[in-house]
């Protein structure tokens, strides 16, 4: 899995005490330093294998650079749009983050702006301060029978929604991955958003900050949302949001809007224009593009309700989200687990015992194709055989991938950066299943590997915890060979047996043994034959001449 052991971890920012108090218990150290500028967190990052933070420390492929150690971000939160996702997975390092940590927080200040914008009792409360008593100034409107637009029906959106249901709002609401269907389970109906604008009195965003939320105006929507905090990076995002100029016109006049989810999302510059004209008749934020906001003209419009991202702010939240992110470092260090894996969802199902053979056969086979073929770029065929591994796809391509790339000029391919390598370097792997595998191996599975557009192809099981090859470009092993540690494999004459007695001389001057010898059935009158190794052997070349190809792997 390329993943070494997590020693020592770096908390960034002030959270509860019960997380450095479950890493320390975990066995792991913890420096705790919120606060750091960029230049001291670049000096105190270089020696740290994990790194915690929230919103604030801004984790940049500079960062990440001077990380020489890190294998894990940890946000203890939703959103990672403060976390440059791309940079981290080139360099195979996991973000994590809590999704579910502060969903009740931020859909409970949520629920307290839409009541405050539509009884003004922020502005109400300020002119009481003042000593005045403007009974008539401050009129404002029921909720109930009122239309609440939600845009993101993730955990937040459809907890925003039950709630403001029991005030009689109607919700209807968009969501590209949840289906009608299920968010009618929580009275919510879906509608494209050209029909949404025209029918909602109250806005609420609870979207990630995405290219197609900073710059979608209503159609040719292609985004995956899910849930908030997903986004690829940490780049600043467009000014064109998903309510703008064009979408706050098709809106009824005096729509309420509301954004505690992701600055940007709203542009606001349009809502600006769209408050002083009217078309807005107010407006509550928690978020905003620039944090804190220099330009002050929305904060201080008299119909705008603004917090200083106060949406996780909560005992209860800070509690669960740095408890969280603390037992998910742990359960990783001691090789428990992975959950909230934003970037290396193959590697949550490495830790799995009855999957870690699989994979490392998967990455077997993907350095002996490689090898064998004698190239890195093109199609490679991943072909899955037997029931039991129906759903292995998803981990075995990036482990195929790694083993293909193992022998290349990266430093280090993991199954978290796997897939992305590949794609730069010309390579393509596809994966498709069938639920038939041949005997004897029908009660375990197959793994097939092909080159596409040449004759090499590689097939493996798994026999007890070892990675086993089976055939090889046709040739198939009657007893399948161990793949793990130092082996040699070699194509010769069938005929010929002198090989493997110059083998037998070789490994006596290195003073190596021979542990397991395979040879398959016979193509073409040649053989290929699998010889396990106490150790790698320096020189070959006595042995080039007796052999067609010859080639030594440390698997």
């Amino acid at each position: 899995m390329a993943l070494g052991k997590l020693q020592k971890v770096l908390i960034s920012e002030s959270l509860d005490p019960c997380c450095r108090e479950i890493l320390q218990a975990g066995g792991l150290r913890v420096q705790e330093k919120p606060g750091l500028s960029k230049e001291e967190l670049l000096r105190e990052i270089r020696d740290c294998d994990g790194l915690i933070v929230r919103s604030a420390t801004k984790v940049t492929a500079e960062v990440l650079e001077a990380a020489e150690r890190l294998q894990v971000v940890g946000r203890a939160g939703t959103g990672v749009d403060n976390v440059d996702v791309e940079a981290a997975t080139r360099k195979g390092v996991l973000v994590m983050n809590t999704p579910t940590g502060n969903s009740l927080s931020a859909a409970e200040l949520t629920c307290g702006m839409i009541l405050c914008l539509a009884r003004q009792i922020p502005q109400a409360a300020a002119s009481m301060k003042e000593g005045k008593w403007d009974r008539k100034k401050y009129m404002g409107m029921e909720l109930n029978g009122k239309t609440l637009a939600v845009l993101g029906l993730g955990r937040i959106g459809r907890e925003v929604a039950t709630r403001m249901q029991a005030f009689g709002m109607k919700t209807i609401g968009y969501d590209p991955i949840i289906t009608p269907d299920v968010s009618a389970t929580f009275g919510v109906e879906q509608l494209p958003l050209e029909q949404i604008w025209p029918r909602c009195d109250f806005i609420t965003v609870h979207t990630p900050l995405l290219p197609s939320t900073t710059g979608m105006s209503g159609h040719g929507h292609r985004e995956v949302w899910g849930e908030l905090g997903q986004p690829p990076s940490a780049h600043s995002p467009p000014s064109a949001g998903l309510l703008n100029d064009s979408t706050f016109a098709k809106c009824r006049r005096g729509v309420q809007v509301v954004n505690c989810a992701r600055g940007g999302i709203v542009d606001e510059g349009a809502l600006l224009r769209a408050l002083q004209s009217g078309q807005c008749g107010g407006a509550a934020l928690d978020v905003f593009t620039q944090e804190p906001p220099k330009d002050r003209d929305l904060v201080n419009h008299p119909n705008v309700i603004s917090c200083p991202h106060l949406g996780a702010s909560t005992r209860e939240a800070q509690s669960r989200c740095g408890k969280e992110i603390a037992m998910q470092i742990v359960d990783m260090a001691t090789g428990k687990g992975l959950t909230g894996v934003v970037n290396g969802q193959a590697l949550s199902k490495a830790f799995a015992p009855q999957t870690k053979p699989w994979i490392a056969l998967a990455r077997a086979l993907g350095t002996v194709l490689c090898t064998a073929g004698k190239q890195v770029q093109g199609s490679v065929q991943v072909c899955t055989l037997g029931t039991p591994l129906k759903e292995a796809g998803s981990y075995l391509t990036p482990a195929v991938a790694a083993g293909m790339l193992a022998g290349g000029t990266q430093k280090e391919v993991t199954l978290v950066n796997a897939t992305l390598l590949a794609q730069e370097a010309g390579l393509k792997v596809t994966t498709t299943h069938s639920d038939v595998a041949p005997e004897p191996d029908s009660s375990t599975g197959l793994v097939q590997v092909s080159l596409q557009g040449t004759p090499h192809q590689v097939t493996g099981t798994v026999q007890g915890s070892t990675p086993a090859l089976r055939q090889i470009n046709g040739a198939t092993f009657k007893l399948p060979a161990p793949l793990s540690g130092p082996i040699l494999i070699y194509r010769a004459k069938a005929s010929d047996t002198s090989a493997l007695a110059t083998l037998t001389g070789l490994l006596s001057k290195a003073g190596a043994q021979l542990l397991s010898y395979h040879s398959s059935s016979t193509v073409a009158g040649e053989q290929w034959s699998i010889v396990g190794l106490s150790a790698p052997l320096p020189n070959l070349g006595e042995l080039k001449p007796r052999v067609t190809e010859i080639f030594q792997l440390h698997l």
